[in-house]
C-alpha cells in the first residue's frame, strides 16, 4: 500500500496581484429593466387620469360613503349570497347527477342528459328567469296528486324563480365541468376498482370523484363567483337582493349613480372574499398532484420585499 503524503493546506489561488492572495469578491450589479419602469409609469399616470376623471364627474361620493352601510343595502347582500350560494348548490347538485347520466351507457338517460344541457346552455338565463315568474298564466295550480297541490302565484315566489332560473342554468354548465373531471381520471382506476369487486356506483364515489376534484374545483369556483354578479339578474323577478335594494334607494333619494356605484363595492368585496377561498381551496386539492405547491400571494409579497432589500444592499 502506498503511504498518503500530506501536502499540507492547499495554497491560495494567486489573483491579479502579488502571488498567494486571494481573488476579489465579485460584486453582483443586477439587470436594470427599463421597460418595466416605464409601463409602470405609463399605468400610473392612466390610472390616475381616470381617478381625476371620476373626481370631476357629478357624483356626490359622500352620498356612496353614507349609504354603504344603509340596513336596505346590507340586507339586500344577505339576499345575494343566500340565492347565490342555494343556486349554486342546485347546479352542482344537478351538475352531478346530469354528468354522470350523460356518461351512462343507457341511451335514454344519456339522451335526457343531452337534451337538458342542450337546452339550459342554449336560452338566456334572463329568460329563463322571465319565463318562471310568468308560470302563473300558464298553469294555475300545481298539482302532484295525493302528494302536493297549491296555487302557482304562491309557489312561485320570486326566492323559488330566483332558485329555479339560477340553479336550473347552472346545473347545465357545472355537468359539463362534471363531466370532463371524470373523463380526466384514467379508466385503468376504475378497472382496478371493479377487479377489486367495486360496484359502479363505489367506483364513482370512492375512486372517481375524489380524483375528478381537482380538475372540477377551478372551473366550480370561477362559476360560483359568476354566479354572485348574475345573481343581480333576478332583479327582474322582485326578488329583493343587492342591486334591486341599491336601485331601491337610488329611485327614492335621487342618487341612482351613486348607489350603483353602492352596489359595485359590494359585488368586489364579495368576489375578492371568495376568491380568496377558492384559492386556498385549489391549494388543498393540488396536494395529491404536485410536489411543490407554489408560494401563496403572501409568500410571494414577502420573497418580493427579501429581494428588493438584497438589491438595495447591492447597490
Amino acid at each position: 500500500m502506498t503511504d498518503k503524503i500530506d501536502k499540507g493546506p492547499a495554497e491560495t489561488p494567486a489573483g491579479p496581484g502579488a502571488p498567494g492572495t486571494p481573488y476579489e469578491a465579485i460584486k453582483a450589479i443586477p439587470v436594470r429593466h427599463y421597460g418595466r419602469w416605464i409601463s409602470a409609469v405609463v399605468v400610473a399616470v392612466l390610472l390616475a387620469w381616470l381617478i381625476y376623471a371620476f373626481s370631476q364627474g357629478k357624483v356626490i361620493w359622500g352620498t356612496v360613503g353614507d349609504k354603504l352601510f344603509d340596513p336596505s343595502v346590507i340586507a339586500g347582500l344577505g339576499n345575494t349570497v343566500v340565492i347565490s350560494i342555494t343556486s349554486m348548490a342546485l347546479g352542482l347538485v344537478l351538475g352531478i347527477l346530469f354528468a354522470v347520466m350523460r356518461l351512462s351507457n343507457n341511451p335514454v338517460t344519456s339522451f335526457v342528459s343531452w337534451l337538458y344541457i342542450w337546452f339550459f346552455r342554449g336560452t338566456p338565463v334572463y329568460v329563463q328567469l322571465l319565463v318562471w315568474f310568468s308560470l302563473p298564466l300558464i298553469f294555475q295550480y300545481i298539482n302532484l296528486g295525493p302528494i302536493y297541490k297549491n296555487e302557482t302565484v304562491d309557489v312561485m315566489t320570486p326566492f323559488m324563480v330566483a332558485l329555479l332560473g339560477l340553479g336550473l342554468n347552472e346545473g347545465a354548465y357545472m355537468a359539463e365541468i362534471v363531466r370532463a373531471g371524470i373523463q380526466s381520471v384514467d379508466e385503468g382506476q376504475s378497472e382496478a376498482s371493479h377487479a377489486l369487486g367495486m360496484t359502479r356506483t363505489q367506483t364513482m364515489r370512492r375512486i372517481v370523484l375524489p380524483q375528478a376534484m381537482r380538475v372540477i374545483i377551478p372551473p366550480t369556483g370561477n362559476e360560483f363567483i359568476n354566479m354572485l354578479k348574475t345573481s343581480s339578474l333576478v332583479s327582474a323577478v322582485q326578488y329583493t337582493e343587492l342591486l334591486r335594494a341599491s336601485s331601491n334607494i337610488g329611485s327614492t333619494a335621487g342618487a341612482v349613480i351613486e348607489m350603483y356605484f353602492v352596489a359595485s363595492i359590494w359585488y368586489l368585496a364579495l368576489t375578492s372574499v371568495f376568491s380568496v377561498g377558492q384559492y386556498y381551496l385549489e391549494r388543498r386539492y393540488a396536494r395529491g398532484s404536485l410536489r411543490t405547491l407554489p408560494p401563496t400571494p403572501l409568500q410571494r409579497l414577502k420573497a418580493n420585499l427579501n429581494m428588493f432589500r438584497r438589491t438595495e444592499v447591492a447597490k
